[in-house]
């Protein structure tokens, strides 16, 4: 019973690791180490995975459980500044020029000031690389209402960065596109 268990939840979950894991790594950026917020959630998600119906949604409830889980963390500590120097090494380590680290770092501290579901939505769709569609299933929305959220969402994140940077928005998020945070 427990291999059963064990393989269905782990042929779900292959499906899904990199996308889970890169959400992840964007939603934990400076304010919680990646792999324990993984951790937790893999663990929960396994114990509860005959509750979850449609298992070929696994990748949708996963990201439900790490923003719930990372909200959770979050109210419970201080902010970590070590956290947000440990993620810049590890950008450092993967070729990642200073001055992009350093946008990244800026990019972080606007999209916090973001409404959340502007926030949630954006990292969904230019970060992680959702369709319109799967993140209207995550949210609980309509497609329309997420393209207003990712619009206004931009429009925000650009106006906050206009003054505090010269690299654009767009060219900051193509970044994030191609490494792990």
């Amino acid at each position: 019973m427990a291999n059963t268990k064990q393989d269905e939840f782990m042929k779900a979950y292959d499906a899904c690791h990199d996308r889970f894991l890169r959400y992840c790594s964007s939603l934990a950026y400076g304010k919680m180490d990646v792999q324990d917020l993984v951790q937790d959630v893999l663990v929960s998600a396994y114990h509860k995975f005959e509750k979850i119906e449609n298992k070929d949604q696994l990748l949708h409830y996963l990201i439900r459980a790490a923003r719930n889980r990372s909200i959770s963390i979050w109210r419970k500590q201080k902010p970590q500044t070590e956290l947000t120097q440990l993620h810049a090494d590890r950008l450092a380590d993967q070729g990642v020029k200073p001055e992009t680290v350093l946008d990244i770092q800026l990019l972080y501290r606007m999209l916090d000031k973001l409404p959340s579901k502007q926030k949630d939505a954006l990292v969904l769709f230019e970060i992680n690389g959702f369709s319109m569609k799967e993140i209207a299933e995550i949210q609980g929305s309509n497609e329309g209402a997420i393209k207003t959220k990712i619009s206004r969402g931009r429009k925000k994140l650009a106006a906050l960065m206009k003054d505090d940077s010269s690299n654009s928005v767009d060219s900051l998020m193509e970044t994030l596109q191609t490494i792990t945070l």
